[in-house]
């Protein structure tokens, strides 16, 4: 049966409902639109004892607060870096707990270390990391 056939016999509704999640999914901006601005001017206080504390608790735990993601690294360390990622400026960054923890893009797939280094191909363009400062349950996210 060719796949003309094939879709006139399922209807237009089953048609739209087989191809519409397969051409959404091939988008180029499932993550976000391109050239958003990478934050700066950032200082902001993350209070632990609170529910971000609660998202924080574990190693391997992020949160995302003003385009910035806050991570409890694989060490139990604090480390925050740019949502906004340095290949196409799409905000896809998160931490994922491989390669002994690292930021990646969920658009096209950059990884970057948690000093910000590239760790693949897709861009040589370092991810902006912010500093961290942890006293008692504050924690300061800053430039």
């Amino acid at each position: 049966m060719e796949r003309k056939a094939f879709l006139r016999s399922l209807g237009a509704g089953a048609a739209f409902a087989l191809v519409f999640p397969c051409v959404q999914g091939c988008s180029s901006d499932s993550g976000g639109e391109p050239g958003q601005e990478v934050p700066t001017g950032v200082d902001f206080t993350v209070d632990l004892s609170g529910p971000d504390g609660l998202s924080l608790e574990n190693n391997g735990d992020f949160i995302i607060r003003n385009d910035v993601v806050v991570a409890r690294n694989l060490q139990g360390e604090f480390v925050a870096a740019s949502r906004i990622c340095s290949h196409e400026q799409n905000a896809g960054v998160s931490f994922v707990e491989i390669q002994g923890g690292i930021f990646e893009c969920e658009v096209h797939g950059s990884r970057f270390d948690q000093n910000g280094a590239p760790l693949n191909s897709i861009t040589q363009n370092p991810l902006k990391i912010f500093n961290t400062d942890l006293q008692g349950d504050l924690l300061r996210v800053f430039e």
